[in-house]
């Protein structure tokens, strides 16, 4: 017998599609890659686990927004009065706007941080975390705008 686990969401039976727009890049920092995947992820997570169909209009039921605000590197560890462990810390703001004039559109924070041997240049760091990342910042900002634990 197989087993399933599908997260259960708060989305009405009559919200039948969603725009979500690209995941704008703010931060002083710019890491290229991370915009366009984390916003296909998250486009990719909603439709595969809600009834949700994803639409490039204005006319959608629900909009979702979100803008990269920080992408930071500090030191997280120290051995040997050498720094040992470095963090990257990544911040996202979403919005998720009903169209519903009774309910307010409030802004969601999600933020992640990855630590990594300071050993590796930043570019390395990314490049080794980039699919951890983008996995932990999508579910979260999917858990929080989607999803009723």
């Amino acid at each position: 017998m197989n087993y399933g686990f599908r997260e259960k969401t708060s989305i009405p039976d009559s919200v039948k599609t969603v725009n979500i727009h690209i995941i704008e890049n703010h931060a002083r920092y710019v890491n290229s890659q991370l915009s366009p995947r984390l916003t296909e992820r998250l486009r990719l997570k909603v439709t595969n686990l809600t009834h949700l169909t994803q639409v490039n209009s204005d006319n959608a039921n629900w909009d979702v927004s979100g803008q990269i605000t920080d992408y930071t590197v500090s030191t997280s560890g120290v051995s040997d009065k050498q720094v040992s462990i470095n963090r990257l810390t990544v911040t996202v703001v979403m919005v998720l706007d009903t169209k519903n004039p009774d309910q307010q559109s409030n802004p969601v924070t999600v933020s992640h941080s990855f630590d990594f041997s300071a050993n590796l240049t930043l570019q390395q760091a990314e490049s080794q975390l980039m699919d951890e990342i983008v996995r932990q910042l999508t579910d979260e900002i999917y858990n929080n705008l989607f999803s009723k634990w």
